[in-house]
């Protein structure tokens, strides 16, 4: 499964505006609900925010990818979000985060739920990607810098 295939521009956001690391995993959480992939949100909101108390999903370079497993989705989803300002999120490298990408997986998917993660993490790791995730001024061209980023790592 492609991270693109889990992205629409409903689930997509330039210029977040959360106040803190709890706000912006609620808002984040709320725009995957744009999905209509979301059977339960609470449920969904407490899956993600019990495997945030474990460690922070802050990994580094100005990212985040809160996520968890849970049942009250109907098929894999996530949602992606710039922010508007960077968000102290208690991130590994102590810098503030200004990309979130949240992926919430099926209790029963968890090799798709872990090589999603191990995907977003490689994309997110390189420089020129975030950067023009940064430059991106709408929805559509974040998802296709999505698409035409995994053209040139994944063939699936």
């Amino acid at each position: 499964m492609k991270i693109s295939e889990i992205l629409t521009p409903e689930v997509i956001s330039v210029g977040l505006d959360a106040k803190d690391k709890n706000d912006s995993i609620e808002k984040v959480i709320k725009l995957a609900a744009n999905s209509g992939k979301i059977i339960d949100i609470d449920k969904v909101t407490k899956t993600i925010f019990e495997r945030e108390k474990l460690v922070s999903t802050g990994v580094g370079k100005g990212f985040a990818i809160p996520h968890g497993k849970t049942d009250a989705i109907s098929d894999i989803t996530g949602a992606f979000a710039v922010t508007k300002n960077p968000i102290d999120f208690d991130s590994i490298d102590g810098e503030p985060v200004s990309f979130i990408f949240l992926l919430i997986g099926k209790e029963n998917l968890l090799n798709t739920h872990i090589k999603l993660l191990s995907r977003i993490s490689r994309l997110m790791n390189k420089d020129e990607f975030r950067d023009k995730l940064y430059e991106a001024k709408t929805p559509e061209e974040i998802l296709n810098i999505f698409k035409e980023e995994e053209k040139n790592y994944f063939d699936v």
